[in-house]
């Protein structure tokens, strides 16, 4: 394509939506269904002829729509709201997401006999309700207080989370794995590993690149740095097989427990608006009104069977997880349609097979499109509708409603409250797990990069290949035991507490060395079946290279052991941080208020104090320290890498480097630095 139609196809597309964006925002109508209706009237299907030079580079473009979709979806995600949220949420989430794709897959393969493929793919299409679109339309109903509404955007957020599972599922059965109990839990582990690394090391790695980058005070490098950490993952996503959303919502999460969150959301909402628009006008240059004429039928029968059994979906799953019955019945009637997410799998279809000849992406746009217009009449509904039917149901079902709810929030209550002993045990399992699903991630890698050629295939690396990328596995193996033992006693403690107790007697110690012990043995002996398991098949065949590896991992055993401790400890620390970033942020202000009421201390009680590399306090907050309790005296402000927070609360987690601000008399202030481990 010449550079001149590509350009003409953008000025077209960008000059058409913003016509259409400043239309609809006069007359206060959804902007998003106007980008479509553009697209439709340009499209070759309407007038005759396409008004644009070349489709398929618009669907290309448009795909940047949805990694800015995806990722700006992420960046208001919230790991507190969700914890809070989750026991009506995700329950919810699972039962519609669930029941919708069989439920889709059955009526694309019974009663449209369409192929598995299809069927699955329109399966997929109607089980995600509409994020944005929710909180668009609950925003201009000016709903947004009622105790409802945050059950049905945490249901909406977490059906986005289940359906990324699906659409890799539906991505593996058309790229020709087949759809099979073995081939989904191939792509559902494959996409767990995947997720699950990326959200570890980005919690761990990224939040601390992004503060570096935040040094040089410019927001220009802040921004491209966060779209290539974006856009990385997602080329990785795709070349993994998964979708390019899956990617972007991942980044977007991630980036979200930085303290830019809110800088880096304002600043990639211009990109957003763009590529969006372009997206859905890509969405409705394959509209075809033709193929919605002729499958009227088909476009009814999903219209109802979206609605009412979204709407019976969501208020089973609300009641099930212990929710009133109106909460129920709103939860069910807003939560009755589809939208983005639905335009996004069509497209993705379309992309992966190619077909044109079965009508599902025609169907399914139609769908999304008549029932984001009922949406903002049935949410208006929900409050009477729901009032109505507690005013009928009889008393007998009243009591029985009742007594299921008290015996659901009992066990909410307790689940949430785990003893000390199974946090510890807990909180060491899931140390150990993670670190195993690391390495097991890093050896996947490694195999994948051997069976590459690096240059010339007689070159020194690429005859030596094996070694260095078994060395490089086996390093990770040896780095993850220090903290594997340190867990394992941790869990070996936890054991013995809930054992015999916390008595002194005696004869209790040995029993607790043997729980110990055990816990060690257990661990230990788990970490070299996975090094022999992996280490069978990532191995190099010269008898030189497995002694000159074995040294190097003796050595590194040796000498590394309080290095890797440490380093795992911090790394433990900022991912600890990074899943309570956004409670953090709500309890600290960057900005100094115009008018600032000043206070007038002695100089003398005012004191700086910074927090050293090896004191005791990193990764402790002010409550587990009992500063006030064991010093008297007063953590007033702390300034991090140049940024100033006031107000620090008791759950405020200190970092090397922290210039405290305390205030206290000189007794007070030498007991603090001791406690910080300040030794001048």
């Amino acid at each position: 394509m010449s550079e001149g139609a590509f350009f003409q196809d953008l000025a077209m597309l960008m000059a058409v939506a913003g016509l259409t964006a400043a239309l609809f925002a006069r007359f206060g109508w959804p902007k998003v269904f106007g980008y479509i209706l553009a697209g439709v009237v340009m499209s070759r299907h309407t007038l005759g002829g396409s008004l644009i030079a070349d489709e398929s580079s618009v669907r290309t473009i448009g795909q940047l729509g949805i990694v800015f979709l995806m990722f700006s979806m992420g960046l208001e995600f919230s790991t507190s709201d969700m914890k809070k949220l989750r026991g009506v949420a995700f329950p919810t989430a699972l039962i519609d997401t669930v029941l919708m794709t069989w439920i889709g897959y059955t009526v694309g393969s019974k009663v449209f006999g369409w192929g598995s493929v299809p069927s699955l793919f329109l399966g997929v299409a109607i089980c995600d309700s509409a994020t944005t679109l929710l909180v668009k339309i609950i925003g201009e109903l000016k709903w947004s207080d009622r105790p409802f509404v945050k059950y049905v955007v945490g249901t909406s957020v977490c059906e986005d989370i289940v359906c990324v599972g699906t659409i890799a599922v539906a991505t593996g059965v058309a790229n020709g794995r087949g759809l099979s109990i073995g081939a989904a839990a191939l792509s559902l582990g494959g996409l767990g590993v995947f997720f699950l690394v990326t959200l570890v090391l980005g919690f761990v790695l990224v939040p601390r690149l992004l503060k570096s980058v935040a040094k040089h005070r410019d927001d220009e490098v802040l921004l491209l740095t966060v779209l290539g950490c974006c856009f990385f993952i997602s080329f990785i996503a795709y070349k993994l097989e998964f979708s390019l959303a899956l990617g972007a919502f991942l980044v977007g999460i991630i980036i979200s427990t930085s303290e830019h969150r809110y800088k880096l959301v304002k600043a990639v909402e211009p990109l957003k608006s763009m590529f969006a628009a372009v997206f859905f006008v890509s969405v409705g240059l394959l509209v075809d009104p033709a193929a919605w004429l002729a499958n009227w039928w088909a476009i009814l029968i999903l219209v109802v069977v979206v609605v009412c059994g979204k709407f019976l979906n969501c208020t089973f799953g609300a009641l099930f997880a212990g929710e009133g019955l109106k909460t129920a019945v709103q939860m069910g009637f807003s939560l009755a349609q589809i939208g983005e997410f639905a335009f996004m799998v069509a497209m993705l279809y379309l992309t992966l097979t190619g077909d044109s000849k079965t009508p599902m992406y025609q169907i399914v746009v139609a769908v999304s499109l008549i029932t984001s217009f009922l949406n903002p009449f049935m949410i208006r509904l929900s409050d009477p509708a729901g009032e109505w039917l507690e005013r009928i149901r009889p008393a007998r079902v009243v009591s029985l409603m009742n007594s299921y709810r008290a015996l659901v929030m009992r066990f909410r209550a307790n689940a949430s409250k785990p003893s000390a002993e199974m946090r510890g045990v807990r909180n060491g399992l899931s140390v150990i797990g993670l670190l195993a699903v690391l390495n097991f991630a890093l050896a996947v890698v490694c195999s994948i990069l051997n069976e590459h050629t690096w240059g010339s295939p007689e070159g020194f690396f690429n005859r030596h290949k094996m070694f260095f990328f078994s060395l490089v596995f086996n390093l990770s193996m040896v780095a993850s035991l220090a903290p594997d033992v340190k867990s394992a006693m941790r869990i070996g403690d936890a054991l013995a507490r809930v054992v015999v107790g916390t008595g002194n007697a005696a004869w209790l110690q040995p029993i607790r060395g043997t729980v110990r012990l055990f816990a060690i043995v257990v661990v230990v002996a788990m970490w070299f079946a996975e090094l022999a398991m992996v280490s069978v098949n990532l191995h190099p065949a010269e008898p030189w290279a497995n002694w000159a590896m074995l040294g190097i991992m003796v050595v590194a055993a040796v000498f590394g052991w309080k290095f890797f401790q440490k380093h795992a400890f911090r790394a433990g620390v900022r991912l600890a941080e990074a899943m309570n970033a956004d409670v953090r942020f709500r309890n600290f202000t960057h900005e100094v208020p115009d008018n600032p009421l000043v206070l007038t201390v002695p100089a003398e009680r005012i004191h700086h104090i910074e927090v050293p590399e090896q004191s005791p306090a990193i990764g402790m907050s002010v409550a587990q320290l009992g500063i006030r309790a064991k010093t008297g005296a007063n953590v007033i402000r702390v300034n991090r890498g140049g940024r100033l927070y006031r107000n620090t609360g008791p759950d405020w987690v200190f970092r090397a480097g922290d210039l405290i601000v305390a205030y206290g008399e000189g007794s007070q202030i030498a007991a603090l630095k001791d406690l910080l481990g300040v030794t001048s």
